[in-house]
């Protein structure tokens, strides 16, 4: 099989022992599968009391540690993942299913029901049409919003991302949705602008990658109207889609 990336993979017909370096994915699999799951990062929160073998960081995952738990496959992505870690994995004989980072929630959608359903060989599971259906029409646009994703520096939301596109069917658009990169890395004083000259009017505040909270964010930008958010809810794109709708949609209506 030819994974995202377009390496040919050697997937097992029935893979019995997987490990993921994905949080997406893992939850994914974990709801579907959790037999096949033997390994997981420490960043793999959910499904709550995930009771597996934890290998490191999703940017540094211990090889060691991932070829200890004997998988047949492991799952990893282009954006959370090294290619060094996938190159070095694939070296010791193990295959590696890399998927692409995806710019839209239909795409991500349909990243994890092939990684289910066409590698893993499972039945499409019942989130798959619901998330989809919840996530099909974009609300209208309402609110302009900066969206940082880190503090120090100073990262943003950019162009052609996952929780971009998330925050737009939900009727919010990214102030930084046209820019060249995908995280632009503004200084403060370039942010403040956008709000002071009416390019955004919104601040949407996710409590990961990095942890922003009432007294870790707003302070930055005195007078701007905030929304914090759940960061899984943004960025995770396996059945936390189902919930993430009406959460969101909560989170963001103040």
């Amino acid at each position: 099989m030819v994974d995202e990336l377009g390496a040919t993979v050697p997937v097992p017909d029935t893979p019995r022992r997987v490990v993921s370096l994905v949080p997406s994915l893992t939850e994914a699999v974990a709801t579907s599968a959790p037999e096949i799951l033997v390994g997981a990062t420490d960043y793999c929160t959910h499904p709550e009391g995930l009771a597996v073998a934890r290998v490191g960081g999703s940017k540094y995952p211990k090889v060691a540690t991932v070829l200890a738990a004997e998988p047949d496959l492991v799952i990893a992505n282009a954006e959370e993942n090294r290619p060094d870690e996938v190159a070095e994995l694939r070296a010791a004989g193990v295959p590696v299913w890399v998927t692409a980072a995806p710019g839209t929630v239909p795409a991500g959608i349909e990243s994890v029901r092939r990684v289910l359903v066409e590698v893993l060989g499972l039945a499409e599971p019942d989130w798959v049409a619901r998330a989809s259906q919840l996530w099909r029409d974009p609300l209208p646009i309402r609110a302009r919003a900066v969206v940082p994703v880190w503090r120090k520096p100073w990262v943003v939301l950019g162009r052609d991302t996952f929780a971009g596109d998330v925050l737009r069917r939900l009727g919010i658009a990214n102030a930084y949705g046209e820019h060249a990169d995908r995280y632009p890395r503004p200084k403060i004083a370039e942010l403040r602008e956008r709000f002071d000259t009416g390019e955004a009017d919104l601040l949407v505040l996710p409590d990961e990658p990095y942890e922003f909270t009432k007294d870790d964010g707003p302070d930055w930008f005195p007078g701007v109207h905030y929304a914090l958010v759940c960061g899984r809810y943004l960025t995770w794109y396996g059945p936390s889609l189902v919930a993430a709708h009406q959460a969101l949609r909560t989170a963001l209506a103040g």
